[in-house]
């Protein structure tokens, strides 16, 4: 296995840990070789039960007994729709996938300390497989996250750092510190999404070795998107699918970089208006990968929409009373699959999963804000 810059094509030994190439530009790493359903490691009971189509020796894993995530059939709008609950995850977030891979590859090279910049769920889920590597770990983070995920990333022993501004401003201020902490960022190092890359194992697993249809996710950064597209990838080219599923991602309208660049038809970013919205986990105003997520949601035929903040509340409650709490972020997702089964996009005799990614608890306040939710007193 191999990095790739992005910009260039030039190659680089993963036997010492990068998160850029010499130009300055992400890197990727060369297609896996995948694995076949008899490679499955059946007694294990974490991603790591795909260790033969992961980039890393397992040996040295980090593991806190991420994946196996619950995949529950329910209806919405009427129709019937699988629902992913990556939000069942260790720290209570779909990161956990990716942060197992990219812990344990960086510990594997000598990496002691780490640089991560995140609206939250990433940062609690780097600070977790830290503390669990023996790693130092600082995190930055906007000061409008929510403090109950800042309280978790502090808990696990990162050092916190506040920065004032929105959610590209911190990833700025992590770059200008990146010289003197290794970069461990989700958005960067490639060897995460190698970990979330598990998601589309699991979903082909659990629906008896089969791919669905459509698979449908919020999209920020883009980590689900592109795990989906390498994941699956692996298996076709395994011959263990005979065709990629649709991948669908949703943007809060409030912004949306990826929707806009998907509108205008081409791979470069389009200037975008951005302003809050309660969706904070996509709040990404600069994707790293824009090219790539656009790329791969064209090859499966799937699409990207965007949703507004009344439409993001509406299938929040509706997630809610159906007993799934999560975060605003995740029900944008739910949000854009209402969108296209109004328009006939998706269709109810197709199998569609929408992944669940992070958990409520981690943002009640709002919640309780947003739904107006107040007791009864006798």
């Amino acid at each position: 296995m191999v990095y790739i810059d992005s910009a260039n094509g030039a190659q680089y030994s993963t036997d010492s840990a990068r998160w850029c190439g010499d130009s300055g530009a992400y890197l990727n790493l060369a297609p896996g070789p995948g694995l076949t359903r008899d490679a499955i490691q059946c007694d294990v009971r974490s991603v790591w039960r795909y260790a033969a189509a992961i980039s890393v020796d397992a040996g040295g894993a980090v593991s806190l007994g991420e994946g196996g995530t619950p995949l529950l059939e329910r209806r919405w709008n009427g129709q019937p729709v699988k629902f992913k609950l990556e939000f069942m995850m260790p720290t209570g977030s779909f990161k956990d996938r990716g942060m197992t891979v990219m812990v344990s590859y960086l510990k594997s090279r000598g990496i002691d300390y780490v640089l991560e910049d995140s609206s939250g769920n990433a940062g609690a889920s780097l600070s977790a497989y830290a503390a669990a590597a023996d790693m130092r770990c600082r995190i930055l983070v906007p000061e409008s996250a929510s403090y109950p995920k800042i309280a978790q990333i502090a808990a696990c022993g990162a050092d916190v750092v506040t920065v004032r501004g929105s959610r590209q401003d911190v990833a700025d201020a992590a770059l200008r510190m990146s010289s003197e902490i290794f970069y461990a960022s989700h958005n960067w190092q490639p060897f995460f999404i190698e970990g979330t890359k598990t998601l589309a194992y699991e979903l082909w697993e659990s629906l008896g070795f089969c791919a669905p249809d459509n698979v449908v996710t919020p999209l920020g950064y883009g980590s689900n998107v592109l795990g989906l597209d390498r994941g699956f990838d692996e298996l076709l080219r395994n011959g263990e699918i005979a065709k990629r599923p649709r991948i669908f991602g949703v943007q809060a309208a409030n912004c949306a970089p990826c929707h806009a660049a998907w509108l205008s038809g081409g791979e470069a970013p389009v200037p975008v208006i951005v302003t809050p919205t309660v969706a904070e986990g996509i709040a990404s105003a600069q994707p790293t990968r824009l090219r790539e997520v656009l790329q791969a949601v064209r090859r499966s035929d799937g699409a990207i929409a965007a949703v507004s903040e009344d439409e993001i509340v509406a299938a929040l409650r509706a997630l809610a009373h159906m007993g799934f709490y999560v975060e605003p972020t995740c029900a944008a997702a739910a949000a854009g699959l209402t969108q296209w089964f109004a328009s006939g996009t998706i269709r109810p005799d197709e199998t569609t999963v929408v992944v669940l990614t992070g958990s409520g608890l981690k943002s009640s306040e709002r919640i309780g804000q947003l739904l107006n939710l107040q007791p009864r007193t006798m």
